[in-house]
């Protein structure tokens, strides 16, 4: 069974910051490679929604989409919703 996508707002913005700054600082060749590693993740997680590691929020989950960047999200019935996108480098809420 596939699971419905939803994505916030939180996550396209997170992911905006993120190709601004690879188009900047690297090439846009770089940041059409990323999004293609979003959109594989995405695609997995339609099928396969609890690859992803339990937080400490019990109810939320994430996944590594580069070493430097992992991605949280919601299961819940026939949903999987997209909740934001961090760098790993940071001090996060896992």
């Amino acid at each position: 069974m596939a699971y419905k996508i939803v994505i916030k707002k939180k996550f396209i913005a997170s992911l905006s910051d993120i190709l601004s700054y690879l188009e900047k600082e690297w090439s846009i060749q770089v940041a059409d490679d990323f999004v293609k590693k979003v959109d594989l993740r995405i695609s997995a997680l339609q099928n396969h929604p609890f690859i992803g590691a339990l937080t400490r929020f019990k109810t939320i989950r994430g996944v590594h989409i580069t070493k430097h960047n992992r991605m949280y999200y919601r299961v819940t019935k026939n949903k999987v919703t997209i909740l934001n996108m961090y760098d790993t480098r940071r001090k996060t809420y896992s």
